[in-house]
C-alpha cells in the first residue's frame, strides 16, 4: 500500500498545488481555503496540520489523500486564474472512523486554466465528480476529532444544493468576484456525508455561457469573449445575484439636452429653407445699405432694428441676404426664422435655445458655459423666455467676460424674421420683453434685427409710448422705400433669363413690363408671384404672360395666375375676421360688412360719401367706439394702414396692395369673403336712417 501512497496519481496532485510564491492570490484578493487535522501528527500532538487550499473545482472522484506522518503544507502554485465564485471561507469535515479515504487512490485532477490567457474551465463530464465522495474504511491515523477542511470557492452540485453536514461547519459567504459578476447573499454549509449518494444524477439544461462585463471582447484568448463553465451539465446554481458593477448612470450631457430643444428648420441656412427668397443682384441696394450701416455701428445707441412692412415687400428677402452678408463678414451670432407653416418653428419656443446653441458654437469657452447652464438646470426649457434667455444667453456671456474675455471679438449680429407668424400675439409680446430686459442690457455686445408685418404685438411695442419706442430704430418699409424701380430690374433680369432659355429675347416688351409693375403697388410679391406663373417648365412663357395681363377672372376658371396672391390674402383675412369677431364687446358684428363698407368708400367714387366722409366720421355712422376703425385693421396692417390722402387731411383706408382690392372685388377669388358692394350700400342706408331717427335735425338752431 505505501507504494500506492507514493506513486500514481498522488504526486501529479501534490505537484499540482506546489508553491511559487508565498501565498496564493485571485486578481487583486485573497482568498484561500484550509485543511485543518485538530488531531494529533504523527506524533499525536494536539495541533492539526494546516493546508492552503486554492480556490479551484475538485475532480470528478478526487478523496482526501491518506496520511501516515503529518502532512506537509500544500500551497498553490499560482494564482492565475481569475475566476472567483466565492471568497469567503467554509469547512466541511469528515469524520475520524473507519470510512477514512486512506487506501483509494486520487484520480485525475482537471486541468486548471488561466482567465485571461486560456479558455475557460473544462467541461465536467459527470456530475458526480463534481465533489469528492467519501467511502470506505481505514484504519483511523488522525485524533479523535474529525479533520476539518476549508472547502474551496465552489458550485453547488445539481442534486445536492445544500449537503447535509456532520459535526461543526462554517458558513460560506459570498462575495463579489473580480469580474464582476456577485454571487448569492446567502450562507451555504457543505459536508461530507459516510455514503456515496453524495450526489444524485439530475438532469438539468446546460447553464448560458455567462460572459465578462467590463470587456466582452477581450476577454478570450482571440479576442472574444470567454464563456465560463462551458459545456457544463449536471448541476445548479442556487440563489444567483448577478450585480454589474458600474460608474454609475452617465449625466445627460447639457449641450446634447440643448440640441435636442432647438429647431433645426429656422436656421438660415437650414435645408427646409433651401429655397430661401433674397434679394436680386442690384436690387433693394438702398435699404439692404442702410440694414449693414447700422450693423456694423457697433456705438450707435439703437442695439435693436425693427423693420416693418405689407406682406410681400420683401422683409424676409432682405433679412436672408443681410444674414449671408453678416455671415460672410464674420459677424452673423444667430437667426431664427418663423414660418406660419413649420410646426417647429411657428412658436416662440424654441427661439431662445436656437439663438444659444448658435452662439456657443462661435466660441468653444461660450459652449461650455452654455452646456454647463443647462446641466445645473434642466428644466431650463420649460421657464420663461426671460429665464432662458438670463440663463442661457446673459450668464454664459457674463462669465466671459468675468474671465477678462473680449466680448466684441464675438460675432454678434442675431437675425428674427416673421415674428407676425408666430403662434399667438401674447407670445410675441412675451419676445419682444424678454429681448427688451435680457439682450438689450449694457455690457452685451448684441445688435438685433427683427422683421415682421405690423401686426398688433411689435405694432403696439413701436406705437408711441411702447416700451421699444426709444430703444429702437425702425424701419417701415412699405411707406420709406418706393420699390417700384426694383421690381422693373427684378422682372428685366428674369424674363432675359426666360428669353435665354427659350431661344427667343424679344418675347416680351417694356410695356409688358411697365404694366406688371404699376399693378404690383411696390410690393414685391406681385412681381415675384407673376414670375413664377410664367417661369413654370412645360409651358410657353409668352403664353402665359399674355394670360396674366388680360386675366379677367370668371367661376369655374381653371387658369388662376394670382392663385399664391389669393391663398395668401385669404389666410390673412379670415384670421383677422375670427380675431375681431372673437371679441365679446363686438357681439353681433359683421367684420366682413364692416370692412367692405370702409373699402367701398375708399375706391368707389360714386357713391357721394367717399366726398364727405373721413374715416372717424364713418365709424361713428356704422355705430363704432371711438377710433373703432383702427380696431377692425388691427389684424390687417401688413395689407391695408389709414392715412390721408395727398389733397386732404382727413384720414381714409389705404391699401398697399391693388391686388388685394382686385381681390375683395372678385368672388372667384374672395369666394366665402366676398361681399357684394350692393350689400354695402343697403347696410350704409340703413344706418343713416337709424341716426336720423335717433338724433332729429334742430331747424331752430340752423336759422
Amino acid at each position: 500500500m505505501p507504494s500506492k501512497e507514493k506513486t500514481g496519481l498522488w504526486p501529479r496532485f501534490v505537484s499540482l498545488f506546489r508553491p511559487h510564491g508565498d501565498r496564493s492570490t485571485v486578481g487583486s484578493r485573497q482568498s484561500s481555503a484550509k485543511v485543518v487535522n485538530p488531531g494529533a501528527g504523527p506524533s499525536g500532538s494536539g495541533h492539526g496540520s494546516i493546508r492552503s487550499v486554492p480556490n479551484v473545482l475538485l475532480p470528478a472522484s478526487s478523496s482526501i489523500p491518506p496520511y501516515h506522518k503529518s502532512p506537509p503544507p500544500i500551497r498553490p502554485s499560482r494564482s492565475e486564474n481569475n475566476i472567483v465564485v466565492e471568497h469567503s471561507q467554509s469547512t466541511f469535515s469528515t469524520p475520524s472512523n473507519e470510512d477514512s479515504p486512506r487506501q483509494r487512490p486520487l484520480p485525475p485532477v482537471p486541468e486548471l486554466h488561466s482567465y485571461h490567457n486560456q479558455p475557460a474551465f473544462s467541461a465536467l463530464d459527470d456530475p458526480k465528480s463534481f465533489l469528492p465522495s467519501v467511502s470506505g474504511r481505514s484504519e483511523p491515523s488522525w485524533s479523535d476529532h474529525p479533520p476539518t477542511r476549508t472547502a474551496p470557492n465552489i458550485l453547488l452540485p445539481a442534486g445536492n444544493p445544500t449537503p447535509q453536514y456532520h459535526g461543526s461547519l462554517a458558513p460560506i459567504y459570498p462575495s463579489r468576484s473580480e469580474n464582476n459578476i456577485g454571487e448569492s447573499s446567502h450562507p451555504a454549509a457543505l459536508s461530507m456525508p459516510r455514503n456515496n449518494n453524495l450526489l444524485r444524477q439530475h438532469s438539468h439544461s446546460p447553464l448560458p455561457s455567462l460572459q465578462s462585463f467590463d470587456n466582452p471582447a477581450a476577454s478570450g484568448p482571440h479576442g472574444g469573449a470567454t464563456a465560463f463553465f462551458s459545456g457544463a451539465s449536471g448541476f445548479q446554481v442556487g440563489a444567483f445575484n448577478v450585480n454589474v458593477n458600474s460608474a454609475g448612470d452617465r449625466s445627460i450631457d447639457g449641450w446634447e439636452l440643448l440640441l435636442q430643444n432647438i429647431s433645426r428648420n429656422a436656421l438660415h441656412d437650414s435645408d427646409a429653407r433651401y429655397d430661401a427668397p433674397k434679394c436680386d443682384e442690384d436690387t433693394r441696394v438702398e435699404v439692404s445699405g442702410e440694414i449693414m450701416d447700422w450693423i456694423r455701428d457697433r456705438e450707435g445707441p439703437q442695439r435693436l432694428l425693427c423693420m416693418t412692412g405689407a406682406a410681400g415687400s420683401g422683409k424676409s428677402a432682405l433679412q436672408q441676404t443681410t444674414a449671408e452678408l453678416c455671415q460672410d463678414s464674420g459677424v452673423l451670432g444667430a437667426g431664427f426664422f418663423f414660418s406660419a407653416l413649420d410646426s417647429t418653428r411657428n412658436t416662440v419656443t424654441q427661439v431662445i435655445p436656437t439663438i444659444a446653441y448658435q452662439l456657443g458654437r462661435t466660441n468653444e469657452t461660450l459652449r461650455l458655459y452654455i452646456k454647463a447652464a443647462v446641466e445645473s438646470d434642466r428644466l431650463i426649457f420649460s421657464k420663461s423666455l426671460r429665464t432662458q434667455a438670463s440663463t442661457l444667453i446673459v450668464q454664459p456671456f457674463q462669465r466671459c467676460k468675468g474671465m477678462g474675455m473680449d466680448l466684441t471679438a464675438l460675432p454678434y449680429a442675431i437675425f428674427i424674421d416673421g415674428l407676425d407668424e408666430c403662434t399667438g400675439e401674447d407670445r410675441q409680446a412675451e419676445l419682444l420683453a424678454a429681448i427688451k430686459a435680457c439682450l438689450l442690457v449694457n455690457g452685451l455686445p448684441f445688435r438685433i434685427f427683427i422683421a415682421s408685418r405690423p401686426e398688433l404685438a411689435i405694432h403696439t411695442a413701436l406705437q408711441p409710448g411702447g416700451h421699444l419706442r426709444d430703444l429702437a430704430y425702425h424701419i417701415q418699409l412699405s411707406d420709406k422705400y418706393d420699390a417700384t424701380a426694383d421690381m422693373r430690374r427684378y422682372l428685366q433680369r428674369r424674363f432675359g433669363d426666360i428669353g435665354l432659355r427659350i431661344n427667343d429675347p424679344n418675347w416680351f416688351s417694356e410695356d409688358n413690363i411697365e404694366t406688371l409693375v404699376q399693378a404690383g403697388s411696390g410690393q414685391f410679391i406681385y412681381v415675384a408671384t407673376v414670375y413664377k406663373y410664367i417661369s413654370k417648365p412645360r409651358a410657353s412663357p409668352a403664353a402665359r404672360l399674355k394670360i396674366v395681363l388680360t386675366w379677367t377672372p370668371r367661376e369655374g376658371q381653371a387658369t388662376r395666375p394670382f392663385e399664391v396672391l389669393d391663398k395668401l390674402y385669404t389666410n390673412i383675412f379670415l384670421d383677422a375676421k375670427n380675431a375681431y369677431e372673437a371679441i365679446d364687446s363686438h357681439h353681433g358684428r359683421d367684420f366682413l360688412l364692416l370692412f367692405r363698407t370702409y373699402h367701398v368708400e375708399t375706391t368707389d367714387f360714386r357713391l357721394a360719401l367717399s366726398a364727405t366722409f373721413a374715416a372717424d366720421v364713418l365709424s361713428v355712422l356704422l355705430s363704432l367706439e371711438p377710433r373703432g376703425e383702427e380696431t377692425l385693421i388691427s389684424d390687417l396692417r401688413c395689407l391695408v394702414a389709414f392715412k390721408p390722402r395727398e389733397w386732404e387731411s382727413e384720414l381714409r383706408l389705404h391699401l398697399y396692395h391693388k391686388s388685394f382690392s382686385d381681390f375683395l372685388k372678385e368672388p372667384s377669388r374672395a369666394k366665402d369673403l366676398f361681399v357684394p358692394e350692393s350689400r354695402v350700400y343697403t347696410h350704409l342706408a340703413k344706418c343713416l336712417m337709424q341716426h336720423i331717427i335717433e338724433c332729429p335735425l334742430d331747424f331752430d338752431s340752423c336759422a
